[in-house]
């Protein structure tokens, strides 16, 4: 079978695409890719097209990519199936334009509006466009693509039945960067990068390192976004915490991977009670400790292989950390857990197997 992974994705900024076409390439499909990069990041794109005044900038921006990406399409032999990458929310319409009688999968892994909530562009005129975005994407879809069984949930109804929960997954780059060993001695070595969204609690995060200053922990803070002073402002009593702007997308497995706790998200809003964020499944296939908050599908995909604590509560984040900086065995055996679960559940061979599975289901092309 032939697949084409197709549309202005960008695997540096979102790797889901990339862990999904590996996958297919595993098992054994000749995967090839369309691909010309937006050049813009999720909070850019969400913020132009909740401004309509924008967004002649965007759709000048979309067209050009469009042109390039139709006329690498012509080249390309017909596909059996074609995979829109994540927020392709308007490319998914130019797929249909192009491959009329092919099947078409949408990687839906968050909608437009609820992005758009989690950014709070809620309410009003904003939301209703952001809402027309996605149902358009979803009406044109053959096969719809979710990350969870609560966003398969949250999906209209009338889509439900053409949709397929897919875990977000670590790319092979992260399988191979796994740490040598969990620290025995020295401080706990924690690291979180991210875009600093509501979703990600981050000023929970920068509490709990406020009541850490003085502790065995050190902290690396990547990333930049929205929330950042306010998590800079709740840890400003801690010295130990190092701030970074950001790390290069092929530097940032071996970082992480130096440390021995990755922490995952924090924030009490219904888009994070939803998902599985990329650096859970990542820091696990790094071979980091997992401290993440408890909700119903980050407790389905690690069990006990991962601590979790309350969403929002930075006293239980701080306990949790001061744990593990005092208990190495635990710490070591977590680091272990978290590895092997990666390996046996978030590589790309094992997250795409219920999409193969619903790919045979739709049937040859006509």
């Amino acid at each position: 079978m032939r697949a084409l992974v197709f549309g202005t994705y960008d695997t540096s900024m979102h790797p889901r695409v990339a862990i999904i076409a590996d996958g297919l390439r595993a098992a054994g499909l000749d995967v090839a890719e369309c691909n010309a990069p937006l050049g813009l990041d999720t909070a850019a794109r969400v913020d132009m097209l909740a401004r309509p005044w924008r967004a002649p900038a965007l759709l000048g921006r979309l067209a050009s990519r469009w042109v390039s990406l139709a006329r690498a399409a012509r080249r390309q032999p017909r596909p059996d199936v074609v995979v829109v990458g994540y927020l392709g929310h308007f490319d998914v319409h130019l797929a249909r334009i192009l491959f009329r009688r092919t099947p078409i999968v949408l990687d839906h892994l968050v909608g437009a509006s609820d992005t758009g909530r989690d950014r709070r562009l809620d309410g009003g005129p904003r939301q209703a466009v952001l809402r027309l975005i996605d149902a358009a994407a979803l009406r044109a879809a053959d096969v719809i693509v979710v990350d969870t069984d609560e966003h398969l949930a949250a999906l209209p109804a009338r889509y439900r039945a053409r949709a397929v929960v897919v875990p977000v997954g670590a790319p092979s780059a992260w399988l191979a960067a796994e740490g040598q060993h969990a620290a025995i001695d020295g401080p706990l070595r924690v690291v979180f990068y991210g875009l600093y969204t509501p979703l990600q609690g981050t000023p929970v995060i920068g509490a709990a390192l406020g009541k850490l200053a003085g502790s065995a922990v050190e902290a690396t803070m990547i990333g930049n976004g929205q929330d950042l002073k306010e998590a800079r402002s709740a840890a400003a009593a801690n010295t130990a915490v190092s701030w970074r702007d950001w790390v290069p997308a092929a530097e940032l497995p071996s970082v992480v991977a130096g440390h021995d706790v990755c922490l995952g998200i924090f924030g009490t809003g219904e888009k994070a009670l939803r998902v599985v964020p990329n650096k859970v499944f990542q820091g696990a296939a790094a071979g980091c400790a997992i401290v993440t908050s408890d909700t119903a599908p980050q407790r389905r995909a690690l069990g006990d292989a991962a601590l979790l604590v309350p969403p929002g509560d930075a006293e239980a984040l701080t306990a949790a950390l001061l744990r593990l900086a005092d208990d190495r065995a635990e710490l070591a055996r977590l680091r272990s857990a978290a590895r092997e679960l990666a390996i046996e559940h978030f590589a790309p061979a094992q997250v795409v197997a219920p999409l193969l599975d619903r790919i045979g289901q739709h049937g040859d092309p006509p």
